[in-house]
Formats: structure tokens, C-alpha cells, sequence
């Protein structure tokens, strides 16, 4: 069996191991495979036990990287359930700390609302953390998301941003 190695950011091992063990447990029970976390640098070991399902066992890298980029266990665990949905990272470490907390602010909108009209219009899941944006969906949905996302950091003002994922849908949408 191959190990794969993920490593995670150190405040996230708690919720990657979770209350008592529990998701740490699930993923494990889930993907027939061992996890093996180094609370001390975020390292985690993930290997596959013998007659578990494979592919099963390579996306738990996903679920730990999407749960390292601030992704809810729940969502993350999603991936393990359909082969055709990916984990995508947009990295932001190109932008200088002003700029980050400016383009953080434009795709998460106040009070949430940008995230959410993203994800609602693609059905694209989203997680805005650190110096990344994590992206859970169908290559489709993703594709549209982050489109709408490299926009907003670029500067495209919301309304067009808005206007281009009505586009997309092909549906008018009401007000958020």
C-alpha cells in the first residue's frame, strides 16, 4: 500500500481529528484507510488498509486538504462520496497583506453574501482561509466559481461579477 503525506495548518488538527476522535474516525471508517496526524508540524500519514477501496483511500488527501483550507468536516467528506468532485485551491500568497484583507473582504462580501451567491449560483462550495481560496464542486461548478472569484480579485466590481453568474446559469436570479 502507498502512504500519502498531506500537511495541514497546526490550528486545523483539531477539526481534522475532531471531538474524541470522532472524524478522524469517519474518514478512516469511510475510506478504509489509517490516519496518522504529527500535531507538531501538521503532517498527516494517510495509508490504505488492505482490500479497502482504493480510489476511496486516494481522495482522503483531498478531504484533509479541503479540511486544512477551512472546509467544514461535513463538506469535505463529500468528496469521498462522488469521484467526479474536485478540490481546488486558489492560491492568494501573491498579494500583500493589504491587498489579501481587501480581496478576502470582496469574495466573502458583507455578512457572507458574495460566498454565498457564488455558491449558490454554481453549487460550488467555498472556503476563504489564509492566503487561499478552496473550492469543493463539479469541474463545471468550479470552473464558473473560480472565474467569478479571479474577477473579484482582480477588481471587477460586484455587479458585473453578479451579472457574468447570471450569464452562466442561463436564469435570472431575484435579489440575495
Amino acid at each position: 500500500m502507498v502512504t500519502q503525506y498531506v500537511r495541514i495548518p497546526h490550528e486545523r488538527i483539531g477539526v481534522l481529528i475532531g471531538h474524541n476522535g470522532i472524524v478522524k474516525e469517519e474518514i478512516e471508517r469511510k475510506s478504509a484507510s489509517r490516519i496518522s496526524v504529527d500535531s507538531e508540524d501538521g503532517e498527516v500519514a494517510i495509508e490504505g488498509i488492505e482490500g479497502g477501496d482504493q480510489v476511496k483511500t486516494l481522495r482522503v488527501a483531498d478531504v484533509i486538504g479541503a479540511i486544512g483550507r477551512g472546509f467544514s468536516p461535513e463538506k469535505a467528506v463529500t468528496l469521498m462520496d462522488d469521484d467526479l468532485l474536485l478540490f481546488e485551491v486558489i492560491p492568494l500568497d501573491h498579494l500583500t497583506p493589504k491587498t489579501l484583507k481587501r480581496v478576502k473582504g470582496r469574495i466573502i462580501g458583507e455578512k457572507g453574501k458574495t460566498r454565498r451567491a457564488i455558491e449558490n449560483m454554481t453549487g460550488a462550495k467555498i472556503s476563504v482561509y489564509g492566503k487561499t481560496v478552496g473550492l469543493i464542486g463539479f469541474s463545471h461548478q468550479i470552473k464558473v466559481a473560480g472565474d467569478a472569484i479571479e474577477m473579484l480579485i482582480k477588481g471587477t466590481p460586484h455587479s458585473t461579477v453578479y451579472s457574468f453568474l447570471e450569464r452562466q446559469r442561463g436564469v435570472e436570479v431575484g435579489e440575495w
